[in-house]
């Protein structure tokens, strides 16, 4: 190979990058990947290197990436201390099942085993298995070998169940001259469901009348959600999404049954308990999903059970399924849709029942206060564009978006929901402002005043980098889903979970957002139609009652509840 190609590892790096298609990369700068940083600048017309305040922001804005795009989201971090700052981000992607990529610069070659500075043993710490936080870790050594690692890493981030890999970069190893060029995109390989399960699923079919669908998980594409969407019309099934999947079905459809997840209708969940045919598209039916393991009881469930999944391994681990596909969800779905249904089905009227129990839910119990939250979901609804995207951390404030937004989702072109299922706080306002950068599309965070305080510097990379998003801020002066199990458990004890906040409306300003502070829900629409039209992000700061715990009670009544229980113990 002529000189003129040769070039260091660390622009290698970052060409195999832009080979798989990559545009931005999220990440903290450090000593110990200097070349590949120096890479992205050799690189820049074709990637983007996002600056971040803190790699546990960077970890969640790929994170987020990852769930846009359905190929791997890309974090640079620097050894020790960084990469266990990124492991958050890691492990939401591990149990959301987001195809991610975390480089982690390591110390060189020669100082290895040493306890060198920030040395870790990251096989150790990231470890594979069925409980770790990766699917694969791997040391690139030989720099030559860079196009190997970089295609195994994207193949395996994007196969079978997605999930996260970590790429340890000795610092020596990224200055090296290489002569080594990139291989070419990997595409994720499709598992079709075997034709013979497909006829075993359409007999549990026809002999149901009670059957449910649940659909989520990792691996949903525009064509898949719109396979599903036929696939229950042509069967006229009832359809649930999994817990922080709310767009894989249209929340619009008269077919949606509602969210299966934290705060779950009451009517579902017996909806659910009482069906006969549950059939799984997708979720790895985790606590969340499942109510704690009892919609659906394990080891083995009451209903019969259709579980279709991309990873083999996930399939009879929890459950046994009555009948268990290895598919992927594009291949699933494209198979089911052309899954010949009767001309009438017995549960048309338990279908429509499904979707009446839905549209109940929506309307509102009575909650004391100056801020109606509902009709500030409502005003959401009214003015946020069909493709927006909304995000959220953890917490109870998360809770009335769940409830009351209705997403239309990737069935009409777009993913619109941005959320944790590992119940990780500080993810909503890092994974807007990605969003944001990453896309131009309207970026929509609702947080809590705990949840912000987690993530919020990362308002400063939304300046630095042109992104805007709308947070509106529920402050109520407490971690509120601590609080509410601990008066459940410990009535009156208060104790840790209080908190002495900030001017946020100010903080926000400081960084160059936007800054309002609302008492009440009067005067939010103008605001939130301001915020909508300004080209700089806005932080919208709503005073919360803490009384306003969950979406259908007071924190008062779960404490005179559990004070009843205990006087009866």
């Amino acid at each position: 190979m002529s000189e003129a190609k040769s070039q260091i590892a660390g622009h290698l790096l970052v060409e195999c990058l832009v080979e798989q298609g990559v545009t931005h990369a999220f990440g903290v700068p450090g000593e110990s990947y200097l070349a590949a940083l120096d890479g992205f600048h050799a690189y820049r017309d074709r990637i983007r290197f996002v600056i971040n305040r803190q790699e546990g922001g960077a970890a969640y804005m790929a994170e987020a990436h990852g769930k846009l795009t359905n190929r791997p989201g890309i974090c640079f971090v620097t050894r020790g201390p960084g990469a266990t700052n990124a492991s958050i981000g890691v492990h939401t992607a591990f149990q959301d099942s987001t195809p991610m990529i975390l480089f982690v610069g390591d110390v060189a070659a020669e100082q290895r085993d040493r306890e060198a500075f920030q040395e870790l043993d990251y096989g150790s710490f990231f470890g594979p298995s069925t409980r770790g936080m990766a699917k694969r870790v791997e040391r690139i050594d030989d720099p030559e070998r860079i196009p190997e690692y970089v295609m195994r890493a994207f193949a395996t981030a994007m196969n079978g169940r997605p999930g996260p890999v970590v790429l340890v970069l000795p610092e020596e190893m990224l200055t090296r001259l290489v002569s080594a060029r990139p291989l070419a995109r990997v595409e994720p390989v499709e598992a079709w469901s075997d034709p013979g399960a497909l006829r075993k699923l359409r007999e549990l079919l026809l002999a149901s009348s009670k059957p449910f669908v649940i659909a989520g998980g990792g691996g949903w594409t525009v064509q898949s959600a719109q396979a599903l969407q036929r696939f229950a019309e042509n069967w006229k099934l009832p359809v649930g999404n999994a817990f922080r999947f709310q767009d894989t079905f249209d929340n619009f459809h008269p077919l949606y049954a509602g969210d299966v997840g934290i705060g779950l209708n009451p009517r579902l969940a017996a909806r659910i308990r009482e069906s006969d045919l549950v059939i799984a598209i997708g979720p790895r039916l985790g606590e969340m999903t499942t109510g704690g393991y009892t919609l659906l009881q394990a080891p083995r469930s009451q209903q019969k059970l259709v579980h279709i999944h991309g990873s083999a391994e996930e399939l009879n681990r929890v459950y046994e399924a009555d009948l268990a596909i290895n598919a992927t969800m594009n291949a699933a779905a494209r198979s089911l849709e052309v899954l010949t249904a009767p001309p009438a089905v017995p549960w048309e009227a338990w279908t429509a029942a499904a979707h009446a129990d839905y549209e109940a839910n929506l309307v509102p119990q009575q909650l004391p206060g100056q801020v109606d939250m509902p009709a500030i979901v409502a005003v959401l609804q009214k003015h946020l564009p069909a493709d927006a995207v909304l995000t959220n951390g953890a917490g109870n404030f998360a809770s009335w978006v769940h409830r009351f937004f209705r997403l239309h989702g990737l069935a009409k072109g777009f993913k619109t929901q941005l959320a944790p299922t590992n119940g990780s706080m500080g993810y909503g306002v890092p994974a807007g402002i990605a969003a944001s950068i990453a896309t131009g599309r309207t970026a929509f965070t609702i947080a809590g005043d705990g949840d912000f305080l987690m993530n919020g510097q990362e308002l400063a990379t939304a300046v630095q980098h042109g992104g805007k998003s709308i947070i509106v801020l529920l402050n109520n002066g407490m971690y509120g889903t601590i609080r509410m199990h601990q008066e459940r458990d410990f009535p009156t004890h208060v104790s840790g979970s209080n908190l002495a906040n900030p001017d946020f409306a100010a903080l926000a300003r400081a960084y160059g957002y936007a800054g309002v502070k609302l008492a009440s829900s009067e005067g939010f629409e103008a605001e939130f139609v301001a915020a909508l039209e300004r080209k700089q992000g806005t932080l919208i700061e709503i005073a919360l009652d803490q009384e306003v715990i969950t979406t259908r009670g007071t924190l008062s009544a779960i404490t005179q509840h559990a004070l009843k229980a205990n006087a009866k113990a």
